[in-house]
């Protein structure tokens, strides 16, 4: 029974790139509502740690490991969530990154594309009965400003003839929007809702792996400019939790606001067929009823 200190009580909660930044509090943020929050993160120790704060906190947290990267460790992931959790209410697909140069997973795809969109659309497909089963349940995917800028390149979605970092990133941000526009629109009627957000420009070891030089050098200068991962998190715990968008599907949020996304995130031709490549990418035949009417459900 929820009350209103804990309205996330008795609710499970799986956040990716749970160890730090704005998905480390947006874990933290959920469990202080009452929720069990499942950590998944590349590294153990990072992933216990963040668990450990939690739990020192009196929250309840779980960890899961997996470098999404590589689609055979998503689906060892979600069987893993499955056996764990028999309700999953909110999935946050937070796990994002920013590569200058052009690297392939174990898959043979490029990095940015893998991460950033294509695992967030695996996971989300691989969990979507327990989410169906668990309705009203939501699916929160955290996109970015940059999807403003982005153009899906149907010719080389992996860079391989043109590599840009910053062109990738806007790319897979684009994606995450069209993403979630097409699977409100498959949910409709299910009691699961898709939502998408931009977190603000926000202060996390983002692009430290491989930034560049421009980015390289941009960053360190920002840094004091931007935001906390706490303020980062607001609009990905307001929309996992709020009972304001309860029902709310298929809609773009900055600062916890519906907003316009970009006029290129409503070509519903685009979503149907980025859909579909990233099904066969990901060896997915039916993923979540395929075949498109073309409609967005925004």
């Amino acid at each position: 029974m929820t009350t209103a200190a804990q309205p996330m009580a008795g609710r499970t909660v799986l956040v990716t790139g749970g160890t730090g930044g704005i998905g480390g509090a947006t874990a933290t943020g959920l469990a202080a509502l009452g929720a069990r929050v499942g950590v998944v993160g590349r590294d153990r120790g990072r992933a216990e740690a963040a668990a450990g704060h939690i739990r020192a906190d009196g929250g309840q947290a779980d960890v899961f490991v997996a470098d999404v990267s590589a689609q055979r460790e998503v689906r060892r992931l979600a069987d893993e969530v499955l056996a764990a959790y028999p309700r999953l209410d909110v999935l946050v697909n937070n796990v994002g990154g920013y590569w200058a140069h052009r690297h392939t997973t174990e898959d043979g795809l490029e990095r940015t594309f893998a991460v950033n969109h294509l695992a967030p659309f695996l996971l989300t497909n691989l969990l979507l009965d327990r989410l169906r089963e668990t309705a009203p349940a939501r699916v929160v995917t955290v996109s970015s400003g940059a999807q403003a800028m982005g153009r899906i390149d149907f010719d080389d979605l992996q860079g391989q003839r043109d590599y840009r970092g910053q062109r990738a990133y806007n790319q897979s941000k684009l994606a995450n929007v069209l993403f979630t526009y097409e699977l409100a629109r498959r949910l409709e009627g299910t009691g699961v809702t898709a939502t998408v957000l931009h977190p603000g420009v926000v202060r996390t070891a983002f692009a430290r792996e491989d930034s560049g030089r421009l980015m390289g050098l941009g960053l360190p200068l920002a840094r004091p400019f931007m935001r906390s991962p706490e303020k980062g998190a607001e609009t990905s715990v307001y929309l996992a939790s709020s009972p304001a968008v309860e029902g709310v599907s298929g809609q773009y949020f900055v600062d916890r606001k519906p907003t316009r996304s970009s006029r290129a995130s409503y070509d519903a031709a685009a979503a149907a067929r980025l859909w579909d490549l990233s099904a066969q990418l990901v060896g997915l035949a039916d993923a979540a009823g395929a075949g498109s009417s073309g409609e967005t459900g925004t």
